[in-house]
């Protein structure tokens, strides 16, 4: 048996009979579908940890508005926030929302960021993992592991459904990313890759039908907010799937469920910019200002 895999079911019965962990599966199939070697891939990805890391320090240290002037600065809030203040939320919570949040400012300044799986859902991933290792005292290496695992689950959307916002809404972004985020966790805290199965499927289907309405047709504005959403969604279903929790609807079938749903939503939600909150009368003011002053 190789490592190629198009569905969940399909990546855990390689787990199982070749006794590996997904992010090993996941590196052994770049092996066999490029020229490259482990170690050549594997530090492929630690330069991707390394941006992730620079866009989460840039977001939270630095004062950036985006070039609109629509966001910026929010993430620097969050952070005084939970270093300062009791919180309702917890400071290892807050501190993965607002690493989610500097890094989708950081995208809408123009700076450099990791699509993971794309530009408008950029800050989970890395919002989640840097913080997990932070908070847990997590290696690189072990946390660019995670980035395999977090690729395996991307890959198997992608594949099966979509993770544009364009075509599936902003449930299969922020959904992916979240997805992601929850599976490496998982795994990196010792879970199985059933387990990390059943976090990625419980983020998706806590945000099953999530619209993608872009406030001026920008990746800005309500786009941080559910990056921010998309951090702490990540991490709950991350601790369900670890005491044991199961998602009833297996993996694929959520996956399938959320491409049929995003297929069924009108144009006007997604990434027209023509409904939801675009749509809105402040919506529409900003959308006139933004182009008025370009």
């Amino acid at each position: 048996m190789g490592y190629k895999f198009n569905s969940g079911e399909t990546l855990v019965e390689i787990c199982k009979k070749q006794d590996k962990k997904m992010w090993e599966v996941m590196l052994l199939r770049e092996v066999e579908n490029s020229e490259k070697t482990e170690e050549e891939i594997f530090d492929l990805m630690m330069d991707n940890l390394q941006v992730m890391k620079r866009a989460v320090k840039k977001g939270l240290e630095e004062d950036i508005k985006s070039v609109s002037g629509l966001v910026g600065g929010d993430a620097k809030l969050l952070k005084s926030r939970y270093e300062k203040k009791d919180t309702v939320s917890g400071s290892r919570m807050l501190k993965a929302v607002a690493g989610a949040m500097a890094v989708l400012e950081v995208n809408a300044s123009m700076g450099q960021v990791v699509a993971a799986p794309t530009a408008g859902s950029c800050g989970i991933l890395p919002g989640v993992l840097i913080t997990v290792g932070e908070e847990l005292n997590i290696s690189d290496d072990d946390l660019v592991k995670g980035l395999f695992t977090a690729s395996a689950v991307g890959l198997i959307v992608s594949q099966n459904a979509t993770v544009s916002g364009a075509e599936g809404g902003c449930q299969a972004e922020t959904g992916t990313a979240s997805a992601m985020a929850a599976a490496a966790v998982v795994e990196l805290l010792g879970g199985n890759p059933e387990e990390a199965l059943h976090a990625a499927s419980m983020t998706i289907k806590n945000i099953l039908g999530l619209v993608c309405d872009p406030i001026a047709g920008l990746v800005e504005c309500p786009c941080v907010k559910r990056n921010a959403i998309g951090a702490a969604n990540a991490l709950i279903s991350a601790d369900m799937a670890l005491a044991g929790i199961k998602s009833i609807i297996p993996f694929d079938e959520v996956i399938d469920a959320m491409y049929r749903v995003g297929k069924s939503m009108p144009v006007d939600l997604k990434e027209t910019a023509l409904g939801g909150l675009a749509a809105t009368p402040t919506g529409k003011r900003i959308m006139d200002e933004v182009f008025n002053k370009n």
